[in-house]
């Protein structure tokens, strides 16, 4: 059997992650990343999570390690994170800490220690096709909890050496195999999405301390008056419903612009729609996908996958000048925020993903 060090956040996920690589017989090591520094109160980044991840290695009767790796997070997650906000984009920042982070950093340094693979609490499959020997990053057994949308950057290098053992159960199944154990994060609530971001003082917060963030004005659409304002515009992002003040007359209204140079967020009553959307950065778990392929393609981490036709305009540089590579829904899609994760899949098979380039305004008008 293999050496596997496996990242113990002091979740019940990778808890059990642990207990399942033990009892198929491999030589397991586990080790917590200490990466944010900061206040953190989302359960996954504070003192006692490390204390968690260390006394579960001690019931399970292995050894525990904890790794600094700050200066990466803030470099590869932090860093990029503000500097999107400041530029009008919405990032998805666990995926870059996965990218760099979890599934790099990580993987480098169970190399360097001589193990053979790491191992993660994430719900997602790892499959190896039996004809030819190639891997397939499938979704998780239990769709609600399914997180192979932040981990569509993992290619066949990676795969070859990464075990997710939770994917093929259910959350309730690995809660009920905590408790079997004794494990002290049994009943252990999930964590967050993003754990440098505290729910006491959230995005404004953070990022006011490290931006300027700027008030602006909500303009309706139709009309070009204005409705009220927002704090930042900074954190305004297109199709959001919530957060944009009362205009006294009950209306829904959605954003179908934010224009950080003239400060000012518009409205309308409908979310804005696009049927096309263009994609840079791709990467992909095997071959690339055609053009003119049909495939699924999920916009958030815990939205609807939808069908759609992988396209390229010209040659794929990636940038945003009707010439790369992008998707066309079947259906009128909801703009998607630029900065956000793109995935594509064949059924429950991660083909491969990028980011969203395209200017929301641009789409909603039906520019390209």
């Amino acid at each position: 059997m293999s050496r596997v060090l496996v990242a113990m956040s002091g979740g019940v996920d990778s808890s059990v992650a642990a207990a399942l690589l033990i009892a198929d017989g491999h030589e397991v090591v586990g080790a917590t990343m200490k990466l944010w520094g900061g206040d953190s109160d989302s359960g996954c980044c504070s003192v006692a999570d490390v204390e968690d991840a260390r006394r579960v290695a001690q019931q399970l009767g292995i050894a525990h390690h904890v790794f600094n790796f700050g200066s990466d997070f803030d470099a590869h997650v932090v860093e990029p994170y503000v500097a999107a906000h400041a530029e009008g984009r919405t990032p998805n920042p666990c995926v870059e800490c996965n990218r760099h982070l979890k599934f790099d950093r990580f993987l480098r340094r169970a190399t360097q220690l001589g193990f053979d693979a790491v191992a993660t609490g994430h719900h997602a499959r790892v499959v190896r096709h039996p004809a030819g020997g190639r891997y397939r990053l499938r979704r998780g057994v239990d769709q609600a909890k399914d997180q192979s949308y932040v981990l569509h950057m993992l290619d066949q290098a990676a795969l070859a050496r990464t075990l997710l053992p939770v994917g093929a159960l259910t959350k309730a199944e690995v809660r009920t195999r905590a408790a079997d154990l004794g494990l002290r994060t049994a009943a252990k609530p999930d964590s967050q999405d993003v754990c440098f971001i505290t729910s006491t003082g959230g995005r404004h917060a953070f990022l006011g301390s490290r931006i300027p963030l700027r008030p602006g004005l909500v303009i309706d659409d139709d009309s070009g008056e204005v409705m009220g304002s927002v704090p930042a515009v900074e954190l305004v992002t297109v199709g959001q419903r919530r957060g944009l003040g009362d205009a006294g007359d009950a209306r829904r209204r959605y954003v179908v612009d934010v224009d950080l140079a003239a400060a000012t967020v518009t409205v309308g009553p409908r979310p804005p729609m696009m049927e096309r959307l263009a994609v840079g950065g791709l990467t992909w778990v095997d071959e690339p996908v055609a053009a003119g392929a049909s495939v699924l393609v999920q916009c958030s981490a815990h939205g609807d996958a939808v069908p759609a036709v992988f396209d390229v305009d010209g040659e794929s540089d990636g940038e945003v000048d009707g010439a790369g590579a992008g998707v066309r829904f079947e259906q009128p899609h909801r703009v998607v925020a630029p900065g956000q994760s793109v995935v594509l899949y064949d059924g429950d098979d991660v083909l491969g993903g990028g980011v969203a380039l395209a200017s929301a305004s641009a789409l909603a008008d039906g520019r390209l």
